[in-house]
């Protein structure tokens, strides 16, 4: 392949982790109805009024009628409605100490709100005022999202074709952009890999890699082989194939930060040449792009997260701390996806 045809490549792909970014953003878009809706049946343009016309985020923790087990969430739904001009955020610094806060302020558009006088039933904001454990998904279901795509069969069939689209796409990214983190890789498990998608991709581009995938019974059941992709029926809380590179595509999102550490604890263990190069490689978001539209994705896609699951999208000193907790010792972000960023983490 010559120099320009490769930079017609380069440039289209770019053009389609572009073009994907603005995709996600439509998708998630009814997301800001949500998030305003919610912040105006917790109060909060209200609350920020009573207070002068700006509120901290203590403060607004103080005032809003949060369930204990939610409060940790306010700061990422605030974040979202921020992004989008809802309200104006400044960050302020405690006294003489280097710890910082974020400060809330009205705009023109959440002046507007100030004593509305809508309210009404709605998932997300009753979730937030109450102790329940569960996920507003599992309020509105009466079981959470994973229990829900095993039960319904349709559902689940729609759900992992989506996520092997996805793999498709993604795939073809990093095989080009950043082939060289799988020089020296002789094995590698996808870790909630799905029908396999993305393992019989690397399979193909790599034959010297040996790729298994590891997901549910129930997700693998029916899959046919062909004997490039070994398939292992488990779940990734309890067990992780070992293997040179363990790979977790769009996983990490879903959990909580204690799950993810437990996850990322079984992937360590899996990795067998810790001294030659093994490593965890997580495809997954880390929030803080420069590009306002990705940036909006970004934390669109955290509010869904909430939303549905445990989990959430992260930054990156988020991601920091939960390698750490799991026990690696250093990792290498290459932001070379658009929304999301291919992670490469060592024990």
């Amino acid at each position: 392949m010559d120099q320009k045809q490769d930079e017609i490549l380069k440039k289209d792909r770019a053009e389609l982790l572009q073009a994907q970014a603005e995709l996600w953003c439509h998708t998630f878009g009814y997301l800001k109805s949500i998030a305003l809706r919610c912040a105006v049946e917790l109060g909060i343009p209200n609350a920020i009024h009573r207070n002068g016309g700006s509120a901290s985020l203590p403060e607004l923790l103080g005032t809003l009628p949060l369930a204990a087990n939610k409060r940790s969430c306010l700061p990422r739904l605030m974040r979202f409605l921020v992004s989008f001009g809802i309200f104006k955020e400044d960050i302020s610094r405690e006294g003489t100490t280097t710890t910082t806060t974020s400060v809330y302020q009205l705009t023109p558009v959440s002046r507007l709100l100030v004593d509305a006088s809508s309210r009404g039933i709605f998932v997300l904001g009753n979730w937030l005022t109450s102790s329940d454990e569960n996920t507003p998904f599992g309020m509105a279901h009466g079981m959470d999202f994973w229990d829900f795509t095993g039960h319904d069969a349709e559902y689940s069939m729609l759900f992992n074709k989506g996520m092997a689209s996805d793999s498709h796409f993604v795939v073809n990214i990093v095989i080009h952009e950043c082939a060289e983190v799988f020089v020296g890789v002789r094995s590698l498990v996808d870790v909630g890999g799905g029908n396999g998608a993305m393992a019989k991709a690397i399979a193909d581009a790599f034959p010297h890699i040996k790729c298994y995938v590891l997901d549910l019974p129930h997700v693998i059941h029916g899959t046919p082989t062909d004997g490039i992709v070994e398939f292992v029926a488990g779940d990734m809380m309890h067990f992780v194939p070992s293997a040179d590179v363990v790979l977790l595509k769009f996983v990490l999102h879903d959990w909580s930060d204690e799950d993810c550490v437990r996850i990322l604890t079984r992937c360590k263990q899996a990795i067998t040449n810790k001294e030659e190069g093994g490593k965890v490689i997580i495809i997954d978001t880390v929030i803080g792009s420069p590009s306002q539209q990705i940036l909006e994705a970004q934390l669109s896609m955290d509010i869904c997260m909430m939303t549905l699951t445990t989990g959430k999208e992260r930054e990156e000193r988020d991601w920091h701390k939960i390698f750490l907790e799991a026990g690696f010792t250093r990792y290498k972000i290459m932001p070379i996806l658009g929304v999301r960023a291919l992670i490469e983490v060592y024990p």
